[in-house]
Formats: C-alpha cells, sequence, structure tokens
C-alpha cells in the first residue's frame, strides 16, 4: 500500500469552502479515471482540478463539495478508497507497468420483504450506497396484495461483508428506514464472486435502436428531445493542438457542465490508453466547463495521426453530448423506463446511476414493479442497462407523450446533476 500521505483531504477553512483532495503517488495510465470513479462513486462534485506528473509521479489537487442529493459522506472512507488505486512506490510503478488484475470481489444477496411505497426503492438504495455496498444486480417484485419482495446483488468496497457485525449494522440500518413494515431482512453469500454482470433480458428492437444510436435524434418529438437541453448540450467543443508544445498534444473541451463530467473524459482517455502530463479544470462559467490537457500516447509521441484525432475527438463530443441514454419504451400493455450508460474497456460501470434514476422517480411519486441492471453489447461497445416496469397511477397516466417526455426529462436532469 502506498504511503497514508499519499491522499490528504483536507476542510474548508471557512464555511462554504470546498474541500480539497490531494494526491501525490507514482503514476499510471487511468489513474485519473480510477481517482474520478471514487469520488462519483461518493456523490461528490468537482468543482475546479490541477494535474501534474512526469510520466513516472503525479501530483492531483481537485477542489470537491458533496453534491446536495448524495448519501452522506464518510471522509475517511473516501480517503481509504483513493489509497487503495494509488500504486505503491516500487520498480513496476515507476517503470508504469501494469498493475496486476484485481480480485474478484464475493458476491452477497441481499433480501428482503416490505409493504410497497412510493420511494421505497430510492430509500433502501441509498443506504446501500451509505454502506458502499455496490449493486451488481437487483430484482424487484410487487405481489398483488401490495407487497414487495427485493433481491440485491450486492459486493462491499469495504471487504467486510463476511463479518457478523457488517451484515447486523446493514440489517439494522435498513430496518431504521422501513420501519416495522419491513421483515425477512437477511444477507447471506451468493455462492460465486463478482467477474462480470450478466446480460440483461431481450429488448425491443425499437428500444434498442434509441438506446444505442451513434448520433442524437434531430426530430424535436424524439422521447430524447429535451428540446432546450439538447440544444444546450449541442454547444460542445473539442479540439487536439500540437502547436503549442513540442513533446505533447493539447486537448481542449468546452461543453456544459454536468455531473461526472471529469469522470467522463478520464474514462474516455483511459479506453484510449493516453497519458496526461498537465491539465487544469476550470470552475464552472455560465453553465459550461473548461478543461486544457497536455496528453500524450503511451509510447510518448504526440497524437499526429488525423485519424486518430478524429476518433478521439468524435468519441469525447459523443461522451458530452449523451452521457446517458433516457427513453421510455412500451413493453407488453405497460411502461418501461430504459437509462443506459458505457461501460469502461475493463469492464467497470459508471457509479451512481441507480441511484440517481430512483431518486428522480421517487420525486415524481411513481412506482417501481420491477427493476432489472444488465450488460448489453452493441458494435460500439458495451454498455450498461438499468429497466424499470412502472406502475399506472392517478397522478400519472403514463401513455401520455407529454407524461413520458416529463419522466424522461425528470431523470436525464437528475443524472445530469442539473437543477434538482
Amino acid at each position: 500500500m502506498p504511503s497514508d500521505d499519499a491522499v490528504v483531504i483536507q476542510k474548508g477553512k471557512k464555511q462554504g469552502d470546498p474541500f480539497v483532495i490531494t494526491v501525490n503517488c507514482p503514476d499510471k495510465t487511468g489513474l485519473g479515471c480510477d481517482i474520478c470513479w471514487i469520488i462519483l462513486d461518493f456523490g461528490i462534485y468537482i468543482v475546479k482540478g490541477d494535474f501534474t506528473t512526469d510520466g513516472s509521479w503525479c501530483y492531483i489537487v481537485l477542489w470537491v463539495f458533496p453534491h446536495s442529493t448524495a448519501p452522506t459522506v464518510r471522509w475517511s472512507n473516501v480517503k481509504e478508497r483513493l489509497l487503495a488505486v494509488c500504486p505503491s512506490f516500487s520498480v513496476s510503478a515507476y517503470l508504469n507497468e501494469a498493475p496486476p488484475h484485481p480480485v474478484a470481489s464475493p458476491v452477497y444477496l441481499f433480501t428482503f420483504c416490505s409493504t410497497d411505497r412510493k420511494g421505497l426503492l430510492h430509500d433502501v438504495t441509498r443506504v446501500l450506497c451509505e454502506l458502499e455496498l455496490m449493486i451488481q444486480r437487483v430484482k424487484v417484485t410487487t405481489t398483488p396484495d401490495g407487497r414487495v419482495m427485493d433481491l440485491f446483488f450486492i459486493t462491499d468496497n469495504l471487504e467486510l461483508l463476511h463479518t457478523k457485525k457488517r451484515r447486523d449494522d446493514a440489517c439494522e440500518k435498513l430496518h431504521a428506514v422501513l420501519g416495522e413494515s419491513c421483515t425477512n431482512v437477511d444477507i447471506r453469500s451468493a455462492g460465486y464472486k463478482h467477474d462480470g454482470v450478466l446480460a440483461i433480458s431481450s429488448l425491443s428492437l425499437t428500444a434498442a435502436g434509441e438506446l444505442f444510436k451513434t448520433e442524437l435524434s434531430k426530430k424535436e418529438d424524439h422521447s430524447h428531445a429535451l428540446s432546450a437541453d439538447v440544444k444546450k448540450l449541442k454547444r460542445a467543443n473539442v479540439l487536439i493542438d500540437n502547436s503549442l508544445s513540442p513533446a505533447h498534444s493539447l486537448l481542449q473541451i468546452h461543453c456544459v457542465d454536468h455531473k461526472g463530467f471529469l469522470y467522463d473524459i478520464m474514462r474516455v482517455l483511459k479506453d484510449f490508453d493516453i497519458q496526461i502530463a498537465y491539465g487544469r479544470f476550470s470552475p464552472v462559467n455560465e453553465g459550461h466547463r473548461e478543461l486544457d490537457l497536455f496528453i500524450r500516447q503511451r509510447d510518448g509521441l504526440k497524437i499526429v495521426n488525423i485519424e486518430k484525432q478524429e476518433k478521439l475527438i468524435s468519441r469525447l463530443k459523443l461522451e458530452m453530448l449523451h452521457p446517458w441514454r433516457v427513453v421510455i419504451s412500451n413493453r407488453g400493455p405497460d411502461m418501461e423506463l430504459l437509462v443506459a450508460n458505457p461501460v469502461e474497456l475493463s469492464g467497470r460501470g459508471r457509479p451512481q446511476v441507480f441511484y440517481d434514476a430512483t431518486l428522480a422517480l421517487k420525486v415524481l411519486g411513481i412506482c417501481v414493479f420491477s427493476a432489472e441492471i444488465g450488460r448489453y453489447s452493441t458494435e460500439n461497445g458495451e454498455w450498461e442497462v438499468y429497466r424499470f416496469l412502472l406502475e399506472e397511477n392517478c397522478k400519472y397516466k403514463l401513455g401520455s407523450m407529454v407524461v413520458r417526455t416529463q419522466i424522461v426529462d425528470k431523470v436525464r436532469r437528475t443524472l445530469m446533476g442539473w437543477s434538482f
């Protein structure tokens, strides 16, 4: 493990000042992505940041706040998780060799029964997030008598769920949230380790076509449309300039801000095996972000090949314009909310998606009849898909196009971290 001072978290000097996270450790390709993933997993918002590395050692400073809708942040746990992804000082780290493949975490089955109510799924999800239990799969079913039977397949970021105390604490916190209506709470080993997520059950061709298209629809009545948001998102500029540095390409990005903005960029650079030498992430200005990164390929060379430049720019623009896919489709006589996001080449999905989607549905007062998480492969890569079968109620007539657009808009804006 790296030295304890490899990660330092300082509270703001006065009320309203951001926390400052400093990471000072050996470098590795994808370290920035790993750090941003953990920060996003805790529901923390990055205000601004600086990155510096000589290829062997890196120094990262991030100014952050807990997001207004995030679970309670335990900063000691944030530090512990960040230390876990920092390479130790060793010959292999100095030479920037690939780290050993991480050991798969054991999967646990978390089950409970409860009386159904609006927001139930999100309340349970919030408890699991605060306990740092990662949801890998979920199966939510509602019985005719108004009760729910939920099965969560989870892994433990703290690797302590094999202990009785950890399991008892989780059950106790769930009881505190759900009250006396909660029965049959149980956590036990699922009998296997997490080495991949199961494929999602079959999607209709129409739903798959909407979710995994490579360009935004130009039709204003499209279920993605949310016209004001889409027009705002289309103002994204990505440039690569090779004239300012003899050793590095300058990557400049200017686009609308959203939750996980820096993670999305770092994820693409990690997938392209690109290293960052220096970067600056500016605060929001009228809802937009500016990011300047001096980058190079893993072989130490600038990105001069035009085809490689175009591929990188195209991928970054797609991530900035469309970080999530949100649609509502028909599933027999019922309505189904579908949310999809790209998966890293390493196989890791995006954190907080299930949390934010269920939060939006809770605010809207819409109950979920069943839910499912799985993977879907396309020619453009693998996607993580979240399916929510929605219950009809007197407040919302789900067959109405206006209501569908309202639901998609709310879910999308919650995922983006825009005004709640």
